[in-house]
């Protein structure tokens, strides 16, 4: 009997639950053994094959539903080293695994990709693009499973805390996860019409200064209180961090795939510190309020679009496969299916899936930007300046010197 093997890996997103029983239910009817392999590569890299379930259509009928993954997940590489890689494809033929068909984001995508090679086309393999984080190579109106909930979730807890602000008269910076673009960012800032958003594709230049993100939030604040406002909402790219100078960053960790555990570098608490003494210099005594955001996301129950969006992936992913399909993403792009192959997705110079990053010059992010209350080259004309430069305790030569470098970066 030939046998489809299902993994996980990478960070949690609504609706890995419904890949997972669409494309069982799928193969279980086409004859075929299904095996969940428990925590993605973890065990595969380590040559153990005890961590498998089999799966059955009764079982994984009614998953689709539910957040979270019954096969849990892990960030393990398998190609982290010769040895990992030559286990888990040790693994797979001991499991006499016929197909595999891996669920994640990028690194889980290279590493697919990787193992694909090593297995020399003795095992067929199919990756379905996972993450809330919207970062996949596809075209810009195709998004990854996991965003649409994340985003609509999201959107509801940014609103409470703007309510929140508005009722105690404070501020909250607020980090939302995305290692390298901003498309969660912006989803939620842009649902949830939140104060301001900044994220990292606003900056061409590969480093940022932390002084350059505390003065744009100091600016949306003085702007805020020169319209009478004491109240606001920012939310930050967690892929900021990415782009401060490591000295700013001190200790780091990182995962297997040698990304830096970006959770850990408490980047609106460190802004929320630097903010708040600049402020508190001038006289100016402004409560800010650090807070994460992604953690709350990733196991939410699935909206109805991504159970569908999750359940045709998972079922055409598995078709693909049988049908002698290997090698590639499996995506849905107008309704069809569109096998995007992994040559085609990896980076030649870094050997990873190349990023998929916010479009700064799109109509759709300038309609967003233009909400946003935070300095702009509108505001440094003399009848603007005088009042900001009141609102921020500064003299008007001040307060241009302090922050009129903001405009001529963005421009």
């Amino acid at each position: 009997m030939k046998t489809l093997a299902i993994l996980v890996g990478g960070g949690p997103a609504p609706g890995i639950n419904g890949v997972i029983a669409a494309a069982t239910i799928e193969a279980r009817n086409q004859g075929v053994r299904v095996l969940g392999c428990y925590d993605g590569f973890k065990w595969l890299a380590r040559g153990e094959t005890a961590q498998v379930r089999e799966l059955e259509i009764a079982e994984v009928s009614r998953i689709h539903f539910e957040g979270g993954s019954i096969l849990r997940t892990s960030r393990e590489n398998p190609a982290k080293s010769a040895e990992t890689l030559r286990q888990a494809v040790q693994a797979l033929r001991a499991l006499e695994v016929t197909y595999l068909l891996t669920i994640g984001g990028d690194d889980t995508a290279s590493a697919a990709a990787r193992l694909t090679e090593a297995l020399e086309g003795s095992i067929a393999v199919a990756h379905v693009p996972k993450t809330i984080d919207n970062d996949l190579p596809l075209p810009p109106e195709v998004v990854t499973f996991g965003f649409t909930t994340a985003c609509n979730l999201g959107k509801d807890l940014v609103h409470n805390l703007m309510r929140d602000a508005v009722t105690t008269e404070r501020w909250f910076f607020v980090t939302v996860m995305g290692r390298r673009a901003g498309h969660l960012a912006l989803g939620i800032g842009g649902a949830a019409a939140a104060t301001l958003t900044i994220i990292a594709e606003e900056f061409p230049q590969p480093r940022i200064s932390l002084q350059t993100l505390a003065d744009t939030l100091e600016g949306a604040i003085i702007k805020r209180r020169a319209l009478g406002r004491e109240h606001g909402v920012a939310l930050l790219s967690e892929g900021l961090a990415d782009k401060l100078d490591p000295a700013t960053l001190g200790p780091v960790e990182v995962d297997s795939y040698g990304n830096v555990r970006l959770s850990e570098l408490e980047l609106a608490r460190v802004l929320k510190e630097r903010v708040t003494a600049s402020l508190k210099a001038r006289g100016l005594d402004i409560t800010i309020v650090a807070q994460d955001l992604g953690y709350e996301l990733r196991c939410a129950p699935p909206g109805g679009y991504d159970i569908q969006y999750c359940r045709s992936l998972g079922y055409w992913a598995t078709h693909f496969l049988l049908g002698g399909g290997t090698a590639a993403m499996v995506t849905i792009q107008g309704g069809r299916l569109i096998p995007v192959p992994f040559s085609e997705m990896v980076d030649k110079e870094t050997g990873r899936v190349r990023v998929r990053y916010v479009d700064t010059g799109s109509e759709m992010y300038q309609t967003l930007a233009a909400y946003m209350i935070r300095l702009k080259p509108e505001d440094f004309t003399p009848d603007h300046v005088r009042g900001l430069a009141r609102a921020a305790n500064l003299g008007e030569a001040e307060f241009m010197e302090r922050f009129g470098a903001l405009v001529e970066r963005r421009g």
